[in-house]
């Protein structure tokens, strides 16, 4: 499978699951709507609320994907990748408001505690099994796709699912506990919780997705695995590594590398090995954009080395 085709079924995937994740939310947004009005807690409502983030996350993930699927053009020479920067840093916002929204009406109703009647806690009870065992599926689905497509704006939608998977477990259990205690406090205590989590988790995104908007660097073990590729390549003619600049735009990772080579080398023999350690480093990630500037080992000041240089041809390239 060429590399047009294997881009073309990587955003395939993402556009299905970012529609599978928008279905899903739409779905247990009525339902939690429909047993917080009937049931009077203030969990389940927040539950909805946090649903209905999740909602808008799903459709910006959603359309991030269409847009970041687009091919590069003369206004986007590294393809628009940065959409799903963006939608996962938005997303991560969100997800933080409504964590705080949740903890303010939890805590006021906490302070203004007083008499409190459910109309019906079974209903509540069933409805937050089902959000439970839905939210777990959706989200370990999202998760699966986002890391076989590394893309950041499904990872922040699956993280959206996940903390709904662990709320409305809490959520559940503060029902079971209302319904056999009658202690009605348990309720905005255990949306307390649930907001807390949520806080969490929206600050952990903002700061993962921030870095990719701000052109960070790649994580520590891709680094480790572009110097290990080079490393191979120090018995093919490479002499040493100026510099290593990284950065990523949504699931593209971005690589520029300025080496050192023997300066008697070919023109031709040098790009036949800068050609062979980018093909390498691009079957390593399987989207990447790398680029080689290749110096000669005389401006390095390795005086000792540089006597190689004229012996180029003991260490020419294999083509």
């Amino acid at each position: 499978m060429n590399e047009v085709d294997l881009t073309t079924k990587t955003n395939v995937k993402k556009k299905i699951a970012a529609l599978v994740s928008v279905i899903s939310n739409t779905s247990l947004i009525a339902l939690k709507i429909i047993a917080g009005l009937i049931s009077g807690s203030v969990s389940i409502i927040s539950e909805a609320l946090h649903s209905l983030a999740d909602l808008i996350a799903s459709f910006i993930a959603f359309f991030s994907v269409i847009k970041s699927s687009e091919p590069e053009d003369d206004d986007h020479p590294f393809g628009h990748g940065k959409y799903e920067d963006m939608a996962g840093f938005i997303e991560a916002i969100l997800i933080i408001l409504t964590a705080l929204y949740i903890l303010y009406i939890a805590i006021e109703k906490l302070v203004k505690a007083g008499p409190n009647h459910y109309f019906e806690t079974n209903l509540g009870i069933i409805i937050m099994l089902v959000s439970t065992f839905v939210n777990f599926c959706v989200s370990k689905y999202l998760f699966y796709t986002a890391k076989k497509t590394d893309s950041i704006a499904l990872l922040t939608d699956a993280e959206h699912l996940s903390m709904d998977v662990y709320s409305s477990f809490a959520i559940l259990l503060g029902l079971v506990a209302v319904k056999y205690t009658g202690l009605y406090i348990l309720d905005p205590i255990f949306a307390i919780i649930v907001g807390a989590i949520i806080l969490r988790t929206g600050l952990s995104l903002t700061k993962q997705a921030s870095n990719n908007l701000l052109d960070g660097a790649l994580p520590t073990k891709d680094k480790d695995s572009i110097r290990q590729i080079l490393d191979g390549f120090k018995n093919r003619g490479l002499m040493g590594v100026k510099s290593t600049k990284t950065s990523k735009s949504g699931s593209r990772r971005i690589i520029q590398l300025v080496i050192f080579l023997p300066c008697k080398m070919s023109l031709l023999d040098t790009h036949t090995l800068c050609d062979e350690i980018e093909h390498s480093i691009e079957e390593q990630f399987t989207n990447a954009s790398v680029i080689i500037h290749a110096e000669p080992n005389c401006i390095s000041g390795d005086r000792e080395n540089c006597r190689q240089c004229k012996t180029a041809e003991a260490i020419k390239p294999r083509i």
